[in-house]
């Protein structure tokens, strides 16, 4: 939640500087998504290892790949900030409708990319954290960085006594110095574990058969996430043939309904371990009792999200722009997707249960097929060969949706009964 809450608070302070920096904010998320998602990709390989290392009772190992982990994640911000600042310019050309608010895309990733190290950093040696069961520093970590950016964002945007006004990359830099921040919280609370026991200067000395292990563990994950990044730059692209002010209102408005999936993010987390619990004691009966009631909880309790949007959308996107353009697209958006909301429960409940009895290529090619490979399809003949307007890139989504996500409700039931059979031979 204080993540979302985070993004929150820099959408807030982009509309007060501009509809384009608004319009810039939104523009840059599938970029500095992959920063993210290498984050997550190489964190999830360092837990994994770290975990078995300590199970199997070896400490050593534990601080070693630790120390590996860190080498891994410094070297991948370096290719990734190098890549970046290179290559961002061209990628956000191609959704950026004007000079102005590309140069401040730009501007906003050149210090996320030149700060990426500590983010990278910050992932790699939580990692250990959770390896141990420690789950509760990252936590802190995020609470403290959304009330330090409520502080950081206004003072570095606008400026202060010797201050001086930033204007967008204040927002950029506000969550470097928060994530600067948070690393040394992280680095403390690592060095009063056993595991800085066994670390030494010669732990930090790469070690490539390391260094591919944990990239083995790590990719898949990634890459599904990049495949997000990816869908999100696809839909960003058709919107910006109706210009900034469309990113802008889109941009703005996407954040508020993320607030109404923080719900269905908590059932998908309890799902995933009630099920992989269950799959791994044979009990097939209980997970496809599990599914069925997770499904009705959340299905109902975003029909319920679905109207307090739809009544709630002006006034909500109002919150952050006083735009008429801006405020138009934004409410457009919602009171379109709202009508989505309810289908969201099955995607999630699914990828979890599907996840949860190792099926995880299953998850990855529901996600290209929704995210990427179904919208570019169906919003070409929308937008392209029908020419319609702004609001049917949000029709084309709903339909994709509702009928992706029965047939993702079919199969997901069909695997449930392939295992019931296998299980009950």
């Amino acid at each position: 939640i204080f993540q979302t809450l985070y993004n929150i608070v820099d959408t807030y302070f982009a509309g007060k500087i501009s509809a384009e920096a608004l319009s810039a904010i939104a523009q840059t998320f599938p970029v500095f998504f992959i920063i993210i998602a290498m984050g997550v990709g190489i964190s999830i390989g360092i837990t994994a290892l770290i975990a078995n290392a300590l199970g199997e009772k070896k400490d050593k190992e534990a601080s070693y790949l630790l120390a590996q982990g860190v080498i891994l994640s410094i070297a991948v911000a370096i290719i990734i900030t190098i890549i970046g600042i290179l290559i961002a310019p061209h990628i956000i050309s191609t959704i950026s409708k004007s000079t102005t608010s590309l140069d401040l895309s730009i501007d906003y990733l050149n210090i996320i990319f030149l700060g990426s190290v500590f983010i990278f950093i910050q992932m790699s040696v939580n990692s250990s954290l959770n390896a141990i069961g420690d789950t509760k520093s990252y936590r802190n970590v995020l609470i403290f960085s959304f009330f330090l950016n409520i502080v950081l964002n206004p003072l570095l945007i606008f400026g202060y006594g010797i201050i001086p006004a930033l204007g967008i990359k204040g927002i950029a830099l506000s969550t470097i110095i928060s994530q600067f921040v948070g690393l040394i919280y992280i680095l403390y609370k690592v060095s009063q574990t056993y595991l800085i026991n066994y670390l030494y200067p010669k732990c930090f000395i790469p070690k490539i058969n390391i260094i591919i292990d944990l990239l083995k563990q790590g990719l898949p994950a990634s890459f599904g996430m990049m495949m997000i990044s990816v869908g999100v730059y696809v839909i960003l692209y058709f919107i910006s043939q109706f210009g900034d002010m469309a990113l802008a209102g889109y941009g703005t408005a996407i954040r508020y309904e993320q607030i109404f999936l923080l719900p269905v993010l908590g059932l998908n987390t309890a799902v995933l371990s009630m099920v992989g619990q269950n799959f791994g004691a044979k009990k097939i009966n209980r997970i496809n009792e599990i599914y069925n009631k997770a499904l009705i909880y959340g299905c109902g309790l975003m029909f319920i999200c679905a109207f307090l949007i739809y009544f709630t959308a002006e006034y909500a996107v109002g919150l952050f722009t006083d735009n008429a353009e801006v405020l138009k697209y934004g409410t457009t958006y919602l009171r379109i997707t709202c009508f989505m909301e309810p289908i969201y429960p099955i995607f999630f409940i699914s990828n979890a249960l599907i996840q949860g009895i190792k099926r995880p290529n299953i998850v990855l090619l529901f996600t290209i097929l929704r995210m990427v490979v179904l919208p570019s399809i169906v919003l070409s003949i929308l937008i392209f060969k029908m020419n319609f307007s702004f609001e049917y890139v949000f029709w084309g989504l709903l339909i994709i949706n509702w009928i992706f996500g029965i047939f993702v409700f079919l199969i997901t039931k069909k695997i449930i009964k392939n295992q019931i059979i296998k299980y009950s031979n």
